[in-house]
């Protein structure tokens, strides 16, 4: 067994090395560096005259567990699937003038939840892990500790400013994510009232199915999956009708679906479920949008049935062209959501071309809106204990072997690795000889340090990259719930709106900013 996996990886370095360059002739010449660095230098140099506009639209581009790490694996990822060797691609969020840190605890958790997060950066203010819409005084679970506790968010702060809003995401609509821009929540598991338990029922409290409908009346545009939740308990499904776990939970009886769409059919409201309804849509003709395409979650993009269920791109797509047709402009909030779930489950190829899908709707916002008034902000919740290493030649495959064996059990060992999970497997008490399986599959679960059922969180900083009016202010290394105030103030919308009104009444950002540095040199000169 030894002998055939050190054939294997020597043959496949072999081949390699037969092959293609390990690296492109030009990169040779120092020449080719020095004219890159130097046009990069040019870009940064015009990045001196900032962006002060008023930023009238705001999208906040959010990848659940896409930490620093899996972000460079999906660049790598992206070139070689257009057949390059990988390193040197950018991403769409890469292209983005600045840069910065975000630090992801939850006011109870060293390493994070999503729901937690979620409340930081779309409510502004850190929260206890588990817990959506509410302050770091709510308990989670406990009903009674959510009353007073409440906080709002910039979903809100825009929709009452008279902009459009939006959610899109490709797990449950009352996940994590999503729900912390609309829900008030002790416990992010209580998706229907069948996941309630009778004392927080009785107490008063909503499901998060619910506080959709009703928290925020009008939401504009809502895509992605949790069907199941909006039905009455035991309601077939309309694409799985004879898939009991698919069937609806709800135990008050409400079709939460129909009371939308009766509510809507008078201002061109609809509700579709599948892609064909969503595409023949003109948005033009559109005002409110409700798209449940799947009952849970929607399908991994490796996984997804490209005839009946949407790509986050065309429903970024169709978000935007419904939500940019109001003149005070919109928030979209989008999530790349099941990145998260790809690494939960140890399978990084599925986490890996998410990220890359969702780098696709970046891609696409882009196309459809200015960067002039229109600011875009990127980022993840957390991150995961995901790398990749093993000193890995340039261009090998990013699901590939490392150039090596293992001088401790002389056993070859993938590239990406995780440091818990359930990627974990012993054979006789050993390590898993990974050249007797298909490390390439796409549901191939990646060797981890730790068993564990399911991988966890990892506690790092995560980046946060934006661009568009006021983007500089997310710079350096900050608390995750700065993002949201930083949207907030380049919209004028939100806590803080007086630097937008002139002397005409007319929403000026300049004159402040330009008071700000006014001030800041005459205290160095009196100081």
């Amino acid at each position: 067994m030894k002998l055939t996996a050190l054939l294997i990886v020597c043959s496949s370095l072999m081949f390699g090395s037969l092959g293609k360059p390990q690296f492109p002739e030009h990169e040779k010449d120092p020449k080719f560096w020095n004219m890159w660095a130097q046009r990069t230098l040019k870009d940064a140099l015009s990045l001196q005259s900032l962006n002060t506009n008023k930023a009238m639209n705001l999208i906040l581009f959010l990848g659940d567990g896409m930490g620093i790490p899996t972000v460079t694996a999906a660049r790598i990822l992206k070139g070689q699937l257009n057949g390059q060797s990988g390193e040197e691609t950018q991403l769409e969020m890469d292209k983005f003038p600045f840069v910065s840190l975000a630090k992801t605890y939850n006011t109870n958790a060293q390493v994070p939840d999503s729901a937690g997060t979620a409340t930081a950066y779309l409510c502004g203010v850190k929260a206890n892990e588990g817990t959506v819409g509410v302050s770091a005084a709510a308990v989670r679970t406990q009903c009674n500790t959510t009353q007073g506790n409440e906080v709002t968010s910039i979903l809100r702060w825009a929709k009452e400013a008279g902009k459009s809003v939006g959610i899109v995401t490709t797990t449950r609509v009352n996940h994590a994510t999503p729900s912390a821009s609309y829900a008030h929540s002790v416990d992010r598991d209580w998706y229907s009232d069948n996941e309630m338990p009778a004392e927080a029922l009785r107490d008063g409290c909503k499901d998060i199915a619910r506080q959709l409908f009703e928290n925020i009346p009008n939401i504009d545009v809502i895509m992605g999956g949790g069907r199941k939740y909006m039905f009455p308990k035991n309601k077939s499904d309309v694409e799985y009708p004879n898939v009991l776990k698919h069937s609806g939970t709800r135990k008050d009886g409400r079709n939460l679906v129909e009371e939308w769409t009766d509510r809507m059919k008078d201002k061109k409201g609809y509700y579709v479920w599948n892609k064909k309804q969503l595409l023949s849509l003109n948005p033009s003709n559109v005002n409110y949008l409700l798209g449940l395409f799947e009952p849970a979650d929607l399908p991994y993009d490796l996984e997804r049935n490209t005839e009946t269920d949407p790509s986050l791109t065309e429903m970024v797509e169709v978000a935007i062209k419904i939500l940019r047709k109001n003149p005070r402009g919109f928030y979209l909030l989008v999530e790349g959501g099941r990145i998260d779930h790809g690494h939960h489950e140890g399978k990084a190829k599925q986490a890996l071309h998410e990220t890359v899908e969702m780098d696709r709707a970046i891609g696409r916002a882009d196309l459809l809106t200015s960067v002039h008034d229109t600011m875009t902000v990127v980022t993840a919740d957390h991150s995961h204990v995901f790398n990749f290493g093993g000193y890995t030649g340039r261009g090998n495959t990013i699901f590939g072997l490392a150039p090596m064996l293992s001088d401790i059990d002389q056993k070859p060992f993938t590239s990406i690795i995780y440091g818990n999970g359930p990627g974990y497997k012993l054979i006789n008490g050993a390590r898993e000889n990974v050249s007797t399986v298909d490390y390439q599959d796409n549901n191939y679960q990646a060797q981890a340090a730790v068993p564990l059922s399911m991988e966890t969180h990892g506690g790092e900083d995560v980046a946060v990259f934006a661009k568009g009016p006021l983007a500089h202010l997310l710079h350096g290394v900050h608390e995750q719930n700065y993002i949201p105030h930083v949207m907030a103030y380049a919209a004028c919308i939100g806590q803080n709106r007086e630097h937008c009104v002139s002397s005409s009444g007319a929403a000026d950002l300049r004159p402040v900013l330009s008071s700000i540095a006014a001030l800041l040199t005459v205290t160095r000169i009196l100081c």
